[in-house]
C-alpha cells in the first residue's frame, strides 16, 4: 500500500496509540513494522489473533509479558564467541523465563477449557530450556548481578570478604569509639584507593604508623591505613580479586551454556514480540471501545456508527457509512467545517486499521473490503519550491491517483476540482468521476459546486451526501446524510451575524427561483431526517430502558423462585422434625399409660387432664392465625365473664370460669380441679354444649384405667404395595393396637423389593421401647421378607 496514504490519514499517531502498550523490545520492532496488508488470509489471521487477544484480556486480564530488552546483539555476540556480562546474561535469562511462564499460561487454559482461534498455536513453538533456564535464573539477580550460588568458590570467597569487612571495621572501631578518636578529624571509617582508612588530623600523623592514601584539600587531614588492619585489607584486597576471577569465570561458563540455543532464544523473543503486538491491539480496541471487523472480498463497506479513532471517543460524532453494495460512489456536498474531511478521513482510517488486524472504532456487525490500495488527495497541496499553486497540486495527486488505481482500490477526494474557476472545476470533476467510475474504484468525494448535486443524482451507482445543518442554530451537527445532497447556508449565516437586511434582501433576489426552491426542498428533506433520528434514538434508548427493566424481572423472579424454593424445603424440614418431635412424645404419653395398665394401678382424674392436655399441645395453629384481623373481630364479640361455660383448649377439657386473675387469667373450674387458666387457651362455649360434652364424657371419679379393644387386631400386617410414608404409619397405628389387645408378638410382610420398607421397619422396630427383640421369619413364611416382632 502506497506510504502517502498513511501521512495523509495519520496512520502514524493510530501506531502511536498501540506503542503505549507495548511493553518488549521486539514488540516495539514488530510495531514499527506493521503496515496495512492487501493479502485477505493475512488479515483475516491478524483478525483472529486480535480476537484471541481480547477474549484473553476479557478473561484472564491478558498475556503475562514482561518487559523485555532487545537480545539480538548479545546473541550476535555469542556466535563470535564472546562472553556475555551479567546484564546481558540476566535480558537473556528473562526472555527465557517468560517464554516458560507464557507456555504455562497457554497450558493453563487449556485446563480450564478457554478455547482460542489461533494464538495457542504461538505457544506451542516456544522453545523452553528448563535446567538452562534454572542454571541462569540460580546464578544472575535481574539486574545481572551474579549471586552467591553461581558456584561453591564463589560463595565461599565472598563469606571470607564478608567477615574480613567485619574484622577491618572492629579493628578501626578502635580508633573510632576510643581515646583516639579526638586525634580524627571525624571518627568515620571510609575507603580510599580500595582500602579501608579513618581520617587523621595531620599533626598526629606520627602516633598512627600504617600507610598515607590521601589527604584532605587543606592537608589538615590525612588517610591512614593503621598498621593493625594493613594485613586484613591485603587479605580482603587479595579475596576481592579472587571474586572477580571467579565472577568472571561462571559469566563464561553461563555463555557457553547458553551459546547452543541462540537460535531458539532469537525465535522466543520474536514470538514474544510478536504476542506483546497482539496484546496491545487487544488493549487498544478495550481503551476504544472498539469491535472485530467483518471482512468483505466484494467490496462491500458497511460502518455502524463509526467513529474517528484519533478524537476523543467522548466528543466525537458518529457516522453509519456504506459503499461498496447500492453504490460505488458518494458525492458529499455542504459548507465548510461541517465534517466532510473528517468523514472521508474516519472512512480511509478505520480501513488501514482493519486491513492491519486491529479492531476498529465502529458498532458491531461492522464490514470492511479488503482494498489492493487506497488513495487520497486531501488538504492543501500547494507547494512554493515547485511553484505550484493549490489547483495545481491536486491535479498532481489525480494524475498519479488515476494512473494506479484499478478495480478493487479505494479513493478519497477533498474538494475535488477546487481553486479554478467553478464551471470548470465542476465540469473537471464530474470527468474525474467518470474515470473512476469507468476503472471500478470505490470514490468519496467532497465538493462545493451544486453541478455535482445533479451528478450524484443522475449518474448510475452514484449517491448524494451531505453533512448535517442544524437550520435554528446554524451550526453544523457532523452528521452524514446519505441520500440528501447538502444545501446552501450563506445568506442565512449572513444574516444570522448582523448583515443589513438591504443587502440581504439584494443577495436573494440575484439567487435563481429554481436555486431558492431546491435549498427548501433539501431543508425540508434535512428537517424530516433530523425528526426520523431523534424519533429512532428515543425508541432506542426505550427498547433498551425496556430490556434492562425486563433482565432485571427477571433477575429478581429468578430470585424469587429460588428463594421460595429454600423456604419450602426448610419448612418441610422443619415440619418433619415437628412431627417426629410429637410422635415421639406421644409414644411416651401412651406408654406412661400403658405401664399404669400393666400395673393395674388406678388413675386420678387431674391425671388424666394432664395426658389429655399434653397430647392437645402437640397441635400447633398457624401463627399467621394468630394475626388474622377477622378472627380477631370475632373473639371480640365473645367476652369472657364470671360463670361462662368454656373448652380449655390445650387440655381438650370443659369447665367454668370462677373469677379473673390478673389481666389475662381466669380460675377455672375443671371437674373437682380448679386451674389458674391463660385466657388465650380458653374457648368459650354454650351451657348445652357444656352439658352434652358432661353427659359424653361422665365416669366415675376415681377409676382403674382398662384396656379395650377399639379395631380386631390381626397379629399379621401386609405392607406389600403401600407408599413409605403411607407403610409407615399404617405400621405405628398397627403396633400400638397389638399393644393395646397384649399380643406377645406380631408378623409384618414387607417384602424383599428394594428393601426400603425392610430397612424403615426395623428402623422402627428399634426404635419402640416396646419392642424386646425382632427377627426374619422362616423360609417357609416368607424368609427376609417378612419380619417377626417380639413385645
Amino acid at each position: 500500500m502506497n506510504h502517502k496514504i498513511l501521512e495523509t490519514l495519520e496512520y502514524g499517531r493510530v501506531k502511536g496509540q498501540l506503542a503505549q502498550f507495548i511493553v518488549s523490545a521486539t514488540g516495539r520492532a514488530e510495531l514499527a513494522k506493521l503496515e496495512p496488508q492487501t493479502d485477505y488470509t493475512t488479515i483475516h489471521h491478524w483478525v483472529e489473533e486480535t480476537e484471541d487477544g481480547a477474549d484473553l484480556l476479557r478473561l484472564v486480564g491478558g498475556i503475562p509479558l514482561p518487559e523485555l530488552a532487545d537480545v539480538s546483539p548479545q546473541l550476535k555476540r555469542l556466535k563470535v564467541q564472546a562472553s556475555l556480562n551479567g546484564t546481558e546474561l540476566a535480558q537473556i535469562t528473562q526472555v527465557l523465563r517468560t517464554s516458560m511462564a507464557v507456555q504455562n499460561f497457554f497450558e493453563g487454559l487449556v485446563e480450564k477449557k478457554i478455547r482460542l482461534r489461533t494464538i495457542d498455536n504461538l505457544a506451542t513453538s516456544l522453545v523452553t530450556i528448563p535446567e538452562v533456564t534454572r542454571r541462569l535464573a540460580r546464578s544472575l539477580d535481574p539486574d545481572g548481578r551474579v549471586t552467591d550460588e553461581a558456584s561453591t568458590k564463589l560463595h565461599g570467597v565472598r563469606q571470607l570478604i564478608t567477615q574480613t569487612e567485619v574484622d577491618i571495621r572492629h579493628e578501626l572501631e578502635r580508633y573510632t569509639r576510643g581515646k583516639q578518636a579526638k586525634k580524627l578529624s571525624d571518627p568515620i571509617i571510609t575507603i580510599r584507593n580500595d582500602r579501608y582508612v579513618i581520617p587523621v588530623l595531620a599533626q598526629y600523623r606520627n602516633q598512627f604508623g600504617g600507610v598515607v592514601h590521601d589527604q584532605s584539600a587543606s592537608g589538615q587531614t590525612l588517610y591512614i591505613e593503621p598498621g593493625s588492619v594493613v594485613e586484613l585489607n591485603n587479605r580482603l584486597r587479595q579475596a576481592q580479586i579472587e571474586e572477580r576471577q571467579e565472577v568472571r569465570k561462571v559469566l563464561a561458563e553461563l555463555s557457553d551454556l547458553v551459546r547452543p540455543y541462540r537460535n531458539d532464544i532469537a525465535q522466543n523473543a520474536q514470538l514474544l514480540g510478536h504476542l506483546d503486538l497482539i496484546n496491545a491491539k487487544a488493549k487498544l480496541a478495550a481503551a476504544m471501545k472498539a469491535s472485530v471487523p467483518l471482512l468483505n472480498q466484494e467490496g462491500e463497506v458497511n460502518l455502524r456508527m463509526a467513529r474517528h479513532p484519533l478524537i476523543d471517543q467522548e466528543k466525537v460524532v458518529a457516522n453509519d457509512i456504506a459503499l461498496g453494495k447500492d453504490y460505488q460512489a458518494i458525492v458529499i456536498t455542504g459548507p465548510n467545517t461541517g465534517g466532510k474531511t473528517i468523514t472521508l478521513k474516519t472512512l480511509g482510517l478505520i480501513q488501514l486499521m482493519a486491513q492491519s488486524g486491529m479492531f476498529i472504532p465502529a458498532n458491531e456487525n461492522s464490514t470492511v473490503a479488503i482494498f489492493d490500495n487506497v488513495f487520497a488527495d486531501i488538504g492543501d497541496e500547494q507547494s512554493l519550491e515547485q511553484n505550484l499553486s493549490t489547483f495545481s497540486g491536486h491535479m498532481e495527486n489525480v494524475k498519479r491517483i488515476l494512473e494506479q488505481i484499478t478495480a478493487n482500490s479505494l479513493v478519497l477526494l477533498d474538494e475535488l476540482g477546487a481553486g479554478t474557476d467553478p464551471k470548470e472545476g465542476a465540469a473537471l470533476a464530474m470527468a474525474i468521476l467518470d474515470q473512476i467510475g469507468a476503472t471500478g474504484s470505490e470514490v468519496v468525494v467532497t465538493t462545493h459546486y451544486p453541478e455535482l448535486k445533479v451528478y450524484g443524482y443522475d449518474r448510475a451507482k452514484t449517491i448524494n451526501a451531505s453533512m448535517e445543518f442544524d437550520q435554528q442554530t446554524l451550526q453544523p451537527t457532523y452528521r452524514l446524510l446519505l441520500g440528501v445532497p447538502g444545501q446552501s447556508n450563506g445568506i442565512a449565516i449572513a444574516k444570522r451575524l448582523g448583515i443589513e437586511q438591504a443587502v440581504i434582501d439584494e443577495a436573494s433576489s440575484l439567487v435563481s427561483d429554481d436555486s431558492q426552491d431546491l435549498n427548501k426542498m433539501i431543508g425540508d428533506l434535512v428537517e424530516q431526517r433530523k425528526r426520523a433520528r431523534e424519533e429512532n434514538e428515543r425508541l432506542q434508548a426505550l427498547v433498551k430502558e425496556n430490556a434492562a427493566t425486563k433482565e432485571e424481572l427477571d433477575a429478581k423472579l429468578d430470585r424469587f423462585n429460588e428463594q421460595r424454593d429454600k423456604l419450602l424445603e426448610r419448612a418441610r424440614s422443619e415440619a418433619n422434625h415437628e412431627v417426629s418431635q410429637a410422635k415421639k412424645k406421644a409414644n411416651q404419653i401412651i406408654h406412661h399409660l400403658r405401664q399404669l395398665e400393666i400395673q393395674g394401678a388406678t388413675v386420678k382424674e387431674n391425671e388424666l387432664i394432664d395426658a389429655q392436655g399434653a397430647l392437645n399441645a402437640l397441635h400447633k395453629d398457624n401463627p399467621r392465625l394468630n394475626h388474622n384481623s377477622v378472627l380477631q373481630r370475632a373473639k371480640q364479640k365473645h367476652q369472657l365473664k364470671v360463670g361462662d361455660h368454656v373448652n380449655v383448649k390445650s387440655y381438650g377439657q370443659q369447665g367454668v370460669l370462677l373469677n379473673k386473675r390478673g389481666a389475662h387469667k381466669w380460675e377455672v373450674q375443671l371437674g373437682i380441679l380448679k386451674m389458674a387458666i391463660d385466657e388465650a387457651d380458653l374457648e368459650k362455649i354454650s351451657a348445652k354444649q357444656a352439658k352434652q360434652a358432661e353427659k359424653k364424657h361422665a365416669q366415675p371419679r376415681r377409676m382403674a384405667v382398662r384396656t379395650i379393644q377399639t379395631r380386631q387386631t390381626s397379629a399379621r400386617l401386609d405392607l406389600r404395595g403401600h407408599r413409605y410414608e403411607e407403610a409407615m404409619s399404617e405400621l405405628a397405628s398397627f403396633i400400638d393396637h397389638a399393644l393395646l389387645n397384649n399380643l406377645p408378638s406380631v408378623t409384618i410382610i414387607h417384602g424383599k423389593g428394594t428393601g426400603a420398607l425392610r430397612k424403615g421397619t426395623q428402623q422402627y422396630l428399634q426404635s419402640n421401647p416396646r419392642v424386646k427383640n425382632f427377627e426374619y421369619a422362616s423360609p417357609s413364611n416368607g424368609g427376609d421378607g417378612a419380619t417377626i416382632a417380639y413385645f
